[in-house]
């Protein structure tokens, strides 16, 4: 089927856009934190591998920065069961410098893998290039305009015709993937699983509730740029010319 493709992850353009550090070290936390932002991204910490899982997808994040050595399984399981619901960059950060840890983490679906201690410089400039090779050298959106509708994902404001729409987080996570891959089909399991979690990978019909409670809230002009791919999934439309 030529018009479905997999959802693209979010990338940092100039913009706090979501990094997920997860790592049970405080010290990495105080230290990246600070860096992070200064850099322009937003930051969200998780110090165990459910913790992590959970925000992935909740709240997917534009890049993962995972350590293999966490409190409650290894890390290695945490990016295994990433890659069951995301394709979003994952760079490894760990002290564990043996090269059979780091195959296995690549051919697990890793983008990179950095030693600890790493060159705060080298990281970033590691995630720039993880960020551009998963969009294809393509800049992300962070704002989407089609009238009457408009989507600041940075500032996580939803318009229609210059007013302000009130949307649930859930609601607003399904609309703001569909900006994030406009012009491209996302399936049911891949909106399930980015919003809800992999748990949810089958309840098409609670989608087609949420869907249906987006679509009323964004009015019949600006629904219709909501369309239905029967039994495959959702495309919201994208920018004109």
């Amino acid at each position: 089927m030529s018009g479905l493709n997999p959802p693209m992850p979010p990338a940092p353009v100039a913009g706090p856009l979501l990094i997920l550090v997860v790592d049970d070290e405080p010290q990495i936390h105080r230290f990246l934190r600070p860096t992070l932002e200064a850099a322009g991204y937003e930051v969200l910490r998780a110090e165990t591998g459910a913790e992590a899982l959970r925000l992935a997808s909740q709240r997917p994040p534009c890049l993962v920065l995972l350590d293999l050595g966490l409190p409650d399984m290894d890390g290695q399981d945490v990016l295994a069961r990433l890659r069951g619901f995301t394709r979003v960059p994952v760079i490894v950060l760990s002290a564990r410098d043996r090269a059979a840890e780091k195959i296995r983490a690549l051919d697990a679906g890793a983008n990179d893998y950095v030693e600890k201690p790493f060159d705060v410089e080298e990281l970033l400039a590691r995630m720039r290039a993880a960020l551009r090779d998963a969009h294809g050298g393509r800049e992300p959106v962070t704002l989407f305009s089609r009238p009457p509708l408009e989507v600041d994902l940075v500032r996580r404001l939803v318009r229609v015709t210059g007013e302000p729409v009130a949307l649930t987080p859930r609601e607003y996570d399904l609309l703001a993937l569909m900006v994030r891959n406009a012009d491209r089909v996302i399936t049911h399991r891949q909106l399930l699983t980015s919003v809800w979690g992999p748990a949810h990978a089958h309840d098409v019909q609670y989608l087609r509730v949420y869907i249906g409670h987006v679509r009323q809230k964004l009015g019949p002009e600006a629904a219709a740029l909501v369309t239905t791919e029967p039994g495959v999934g959702y495309r919201l439309l994208g920018p004109e010319g």
